[in-house]
């Protein structure tokens, strides 16, 4: 058995299973510096270990947050107070845990058994089998806070049929565990109580994790998501922002749904709009998983420091006013040349690279 981790992760070796708790309750399971290096090392150290033939991950305490995402206010401490430096070093190692875990040789559950945002995200989608709940609500809800859907979102948006990932990513809609199933970003749906006994039986038998999660009896209720299908397809079809914009706009009249998503797209960063829309149009052309990363951490090590993280975060998370004063304020003002310079390279020596 290897001794535990940081008090806000728990990591033990149970037989052939090496297992990772979240504990970090009172943030719903936010992401630290900290929590990422013992979850890496966790990892780094079982992969050489022959009796370790599986990784679980999960949370403690009940059933409200898988993981929140990542400690955003520490972000924007680091944006206003030394200029991103810790902050980049955050999503640099962060995002070579999300890197490890998807090119990890041995099989990893993620139960995904509440909130699941943005870096609980990057460390559920890498996992070969991801597990929702009746509990799960998933979102990458970046363009609400002036940041953009990272930790690998790119590339597993931009995946999805349909244009759903587009649409996720911009409007930050929140998913159950029945939709994330029927998009795909679940492997499996099983009921919040039988998960403990789950755990148990790929415990004793970690050869057959597939056949077990797939055991339980009953249907998931019916996605709502796949109700607007057709027309999350059609208005999110384009990835050029303002297309977006003026097909939902000439639908609003007469469609309450396009109205609805239209007014929500009208609360967002347009900067993170027009970002996001690049990203996964981008992601979708690569085949390397680390040269998302390494576009995404580009992407991160500039916006940090732009004026609309700061902003957003002191709107929605600090202050809790909901009235972000964008910078630009219009989706007319993200320039070409704004884009091209989040999206540029980074000086040598600063690129992010996977852990070695």
């Amino acid at each position: 058995m290897t001794e535990p981790g940081t008090s806000d992760v728990l990591t033990r070796v149970n037989g052939p299973i090496g297992h990772i708790t979240l504990n970090r309750p009172k943030a719903l399971h936010a992401l630290t510096l900290e929590m990422c290096h013992a979850m890496s090392a966790a990892l780094s150290e079982w992969a050489s270990e022959p009796q370790v033939k599986a990784v679980i991950i999960d949370h403690a305490e009940g059933s409200r947050g898988f993981c929140a995402g990542g400690d955003i206010a520490f972000l924007r401490n680091s944006a206003l107070n030394d200029g991103g430096v810790s902050g980049r070093k955050f999503f640099h190692d962060e995002y070579q845990l999300n890197h490890q875990m998807f090119t990890y040789e041995k099989p990893i559950v993620a139960f995904m058994d509440g909130i699941t945002m943005g870096g609980g995200v990057g460390i559920s989608q890498p996992a070969k089998f991801r597990v929702a709940t009746e509990n799960t609500r998933f979102a990458m809800p970046e363009t609400g806070i002036g940041l953009f859907p990272d930790v690998g979102g790119g590339w597993f948006l931009s995946r999805l049929g349909g244009r759903l990932g587009q649409f996720l990513a911009l409007t930050g809609a929140r998913l159950k565990g029945e939709e994330c199933l029927w998009a795909g970003l679940a492997t499996h749906y099983v009921p919040s109580e039988m998960i403990e006994d789950l755990k148990a039986r790929i415990a004793e038998k970690p050869d057959r994790i597939a056949g077990i999660l797939s055991e339980p009896v009953g249907t998931p209720p019916p996605a709502r998501l796949e109700e607007n299908a057709l027309k999350i397809a059609k208005h999110f079809a384009s990835d050029t922002l303002e297309d977006i914009l003026a097909s939902l706009e000439a639908a609003a009249d007469g469609d309450e749904w396009a109205q609805k998503e239209r007014d929500t797209l009208g609360t967002k960063s347009p900067q993170t709009l027009k970002v996001a829309l690049r990203q996964l149009a981008e992601s979708a052309k690569l085949t390397d998983f680390a040269d998302n990363m390494r576009m995404e951490y580009r992407i991160g090590a500039r916006v940090l420091t732009r004026p609309d993280f700061a902003e957003g975060v002191r709107a929605v998370i600090v202050d809790k006013t909901h009235d972000p004063k964008w910078d630009p304020r219009t989706p007319e003002g993200v320039s070409e040349e704004l884009l091209n310079s989040i999206f540029a390279p980074l000086p040598e020596g600063e690129e992010w690279k996977p852990l070695t």
